[in-house]
């Protein structure tokens, strides 16, 4: 899924980068409030991952102008501020979550997930599409019992596909689920990953709805 990740701090946010990358996750990554509202302006991003002390700005007013502005992406707070009375103030502002530094790699995945589900309108992580079985919090699936693996990247088209809920998904969109906005994309990039997930899946699970994109029916 696409994300955004808004943290000052070069040495954490290459952490979190490497971690989140690793996990399947397209991640954009922005130092300042500047940036953020930049990248949140253009939008199509599944979670933001937002450090409330910014080098030109405050993470929480940030948050109060997106949400002024209707933006219901969510967020979660990623920050130093511990005391009870930050948290109230991170969650009225409108952020669906809290997180604590150092927070465990591990555990933030879990909530972006989580938060992502719910923002697409399917919070149940475990699902079942015609005959396969899926575990979105896992990112894993399985046939009969026998488990399908799919590689970080075949399992970040699938679940932006599956995220849907049985719209059509254009290639573009797919192409922001698999890649940061600084990365070079090769052309035929998404039929490769759809021909790949066809291979493992079944033929007829994702159709392609031509000049459209892709859906599962």
């Amino acid at each position: 899924m696409r994300l955004l990740l808004v943290e000052d701090s070069d040495d954490l946010a290459r952490a979190v980068l490497r971690y989140l990358r690793g996990q399947g996750h397209a991640v954009d990554h922005v130092g300042d409030a500047a940036g953020a509202e930049a990248a949140m302006a253009v939008g199509g991003y599944a979670c933001v991952i937002l450090d409330l002390g910014l080098p030109d700005g405050s993470g929480l007013a940030l948050l109060r102008e997106a949400r002024g502005l209707k933006d219901r992406t969510p967020v979660i707070i990623a920050t130093a501020l511990d005391q009870i009375s930050d948290r109230i103030a991170g969650l009225d502002a409108g952020a669906d979550d809290y997180v604590v530094k150092p927070y465990n790699l591990e555990e933030l995945a879990a909530r972006i997930r989580a938060h992502a589900r719910r923002g697409q309108g399917v919070p149940e992580s475990r699902l079942r599409v015609a005959d396969i079985e899926v575990d979105r919090a896992a990112g894993r699936l399985w046939r009969d019992g026998d488990e399908i693996r799919l590689t970080s990247r075949e399992w970040a088209l699938f679940e932006a596909i599956l995220g849907a809920r049985g719209r059509v998904v254009s290639k573009a969109a797919l192409e922001d689920a698999l890649y940061a906005f600084d990365t070079l994309i090769e052309g035929n990039a998404v039929e490769v990953y759809i021909s790949r997930l066809r291979k493992k899946l079944g033929n007829e699970l994702i159709e392609t709805r031509r000049g459209l994109g892709y859906v599962l029916p």
